[in-house]
């Protein structure tokens, strides 16, 4: 039995001291210089429609630093549990042409864009075309168009820079 124990205290102490070898490494948070600044940005308004509801909010077109353009979308008065599909559509509000861009869906408990805050469009020259885009977003509850805001040239952003 002694000599059982002695093994066991033998091999405890080979892994014991095998396992201290490894150096944990702290995780780096720090960005590259520039890297996580968003500063160009043009805002629309969203407005609720005629379905009985009051949902309103904003839509961001933000540029980051690699020239890609991430879509914000945020609203009030959703209902929690509910999602709200939301896409871009070519035209101005009323003419339902054809759809130009899917967003993700809006989340009912934070009146934000589900899967994460932005939306990015990778097309490094989306952004310039904001301005002079003929189009708007509508916001669904189902197939009713419960909120909606004229994008591009049918618009004057609420605020830009």
């Amino acid at each position: 039995m002694t000599k059982f124990i002695k093994k066991i205290s033998f091999l405890f102490l080979i892994i014991s001291t095998f396992s201290c070898e490894h150096e944990r490494l702290e995780p780096v948070l720090t960005t590259a210089e520039g890297g996580g600044t968003l500063t160009k940005f043009i805002a629309y308004t969203i407005e609720s429609v005629d379905a009985g509801t009051d949902i309103y909010g904003r839509v961001v077109f933000w540029e980051d630093t690699a020239g890609q353009t991430l879509v914000q979308v945020s609203v009030y008065n959703t209902v929690a549990g509910e999602m709200y599909p939301t896409s871009i559509m070519m035209g101005d509000i009323g003419m339902e042409t054809s759809t130009m861009l899917d967003l993700y869906d809006v989340s009912g408990d934070s009146g934000e864009l589900s899967d994460t805050k932005f939306y990015a469009i990778t097309d490094t020259s989306f952004y310039d075309t904001v301005p002079t885009m003929d189009s708007h977003i509508n916001v669904y509850s189902g197939t009713t168009i419960v909120a909606a805001g004229s994008l591009g040239i049918n618009a004057e952003p609420v605020e830009s820079n």
